[in-house]
Formats: structure tokens, sequence, C-alpha cells
């Protein structure tokens, strides 16, 4: 099902959580490691509760996937947007709490630069860790991606579709910063 695009003043339409942008660190021999290992638990589960209780095991394995593959995902991801807010590493915003997205490319460096600025008098969560300053990233929140997973113009297209209007998506250059366009 498709919705028109919402006209001037009109709030933007969430419609799934499918519908974000999110970008992954890679695979790490740790993180594969515990997907198989829970893959394996739950079949060995599986085939348990069926010997025991003369239960049917695929009817576990089938209940588990979801949630597998939702654990899994969330190990992954470094910065995401969505219906619910925005996510920096393990630190969740809400929209509230979300001016901008800025975005620096240092040269020379493989990682691509993706932090938030919040509005003023906005805090971030308590406990939360920053990264160490970088003198190409303008805010303290921010993490490090790979150039080849950031998609500059995905990142923009999306933030007009699913952020709300007031959000923004900054690029940093070594002369400023500008509107990503």
């Amino acid at each position: 099902m498709s919705y028109p695009n919402p006209g001037p003043g009109q709030p933007t339409r969430r419609r799934g959580r499918w519908e974000r942008y999110k970008v992954t660190r890679p695979f790490s021999p740790q993180d594969l490691a515990g997907l198989w290992g829970s893959i394996v638990g739950v079949v060995a589960l599986a085939a348990f509760l069926g010997w025991a209780l003369d239960m049917k095991g695929g009817v576990v394995i089938v209940a588990a996937i979801p949630f597998i593959s939702s654990w899994f995902d969330s190990k992954r991801i470094l910065f995401q947007f969505d219906a619910s807010g925005v996510r920096v590493e393990n630190v969740m915003l809400p929209w509230t709490d979300v001016r901008q997205f800025v975005v620096a490319t240092p040269p020379g460096d493989a990682h691509a630069l993706i932090g938030v600025r919040q509005p003023q008098g906005a805090q971030l969560p308590e406990g939360t860790r920053l990264p160490a300053p970088s003198p190409a990233m303008p805010t303290p929140l921010y993490v490090a991606v790979q150039r080849q997973k950031f998609d500059l113009d995905k990142m923009v297209s999306k933030a007009r579709k699913y952020a709300p209007p007031h959000v923004q998506v900054m690029v940093a250059e070594p002369t400023g910063e500008r509107v990503a366009s």
C-alpha cells in the first residue's frame, strides 16, 4: 500500500519497522559464534522438548528465529533511524532530541563519521560514553562506519521520507558545514 507524501506542515507517515536507515559494523568472529551458538542451542532445545514432552521441535525453532535474528542484527548496528527515533551505537535518542545528522568523510580515512547534533538544552542519556573527539566531526556523539557501507544519498532520501521535518542532514567539510542535497 502506498501513501501520498504529506504536504507542508503535515506529519510524515510512519509505516513500519522495516522502513529505516541503518549502517552496520562488519561481521566479527565473536558475533558469528554467538549467532551459531544460539542456533545450535535452539535446535538442541527443540530436540530435547520433542523427546521429553513429545512436542513438535519445529515449533520452538520457528518461534525462536525472529528473536535470534533481531538479537544478532541489534549487536551489529552502528547508526540507525526509524519511526522510534535515532540510535547511535548503543545510545537511543527520541526524535525530539535530534536537530541534525552530521556527516564527515575525512580525506585519506577508510571511515565516514556520522554524528547527531542535539537541540539546545537536550541531554544525552545518563551513562553515555562519548568517543574521543575528532577534528573532522563537530558533534560529540558520533560513530565511525566503513565508507563502503555508507551512502549519503540514501541517508538523505530516507531522512526526507521518515525523519521529522525539523531534522537536517549536514556535511562537515574542512571549510565548514553545508546542508546535504
